[in-house]
């Protein structure tokens, strides 16, 4: 029997305009033999909400540089929860102050990845904390 794929939304919330390292992390998290969709740019929190839902994926991966990280990744994180989808792994990266990451954990964001963090570490971590 094969084995069910770990399936990820990779997105990006607001006006931010700059995709390279969704890119590159979804690059990454396809090469490592996950089914990857990309939201492309400018997705609002419903959109992605709405396309995690469609999508049946395990994990939302969001990217921000804008600096509404805040926000944002919060409202995510309640969307699915009030959509009945609470149980997805979500996760976040980009230039995020080290300040603001027990914000956003506490807020229901598993983990944070800022720059410079090996692509390894963020697939070990959704291999380790997906829910299957």
């Amino acid at each position: 029997m094969a084995e069910n794929k770990i399936r990820v939304l990779v997105a990006k919330p607001g006006l931010d305009g700059h995709d390279r390292g969704a890119k590159v992390i979804a690059r990454a998290f396809r090469d490592a033999g996950f089914e990857v969709i990309y939201t492309g740019l400018r997705q609002t929190p419903e959109q992605i909400v709405a396309a995690a839902i469609q999508e049946d994926v395990d994990v939302v991966a969001m990217s921000l540089l804008s600096g509404a990280h805040n926000t944002l990744m919060p409202k995510v994180v309640n969307l699915l929860r009030e959509k009945g989808a609470g149980d997805k792994l979500i996760i976040g990266g980009g230039v995020i102050p080290d300040d603001d990451i027990p914000f956003l954990k506490e807020a229901g964001v598993a983990a944070i990845f800022t720059p410079g963090t090996p692509t390894q570490v963020c697939i070990d971590f959704v291999k380790e904390n997906v829910k299957k």
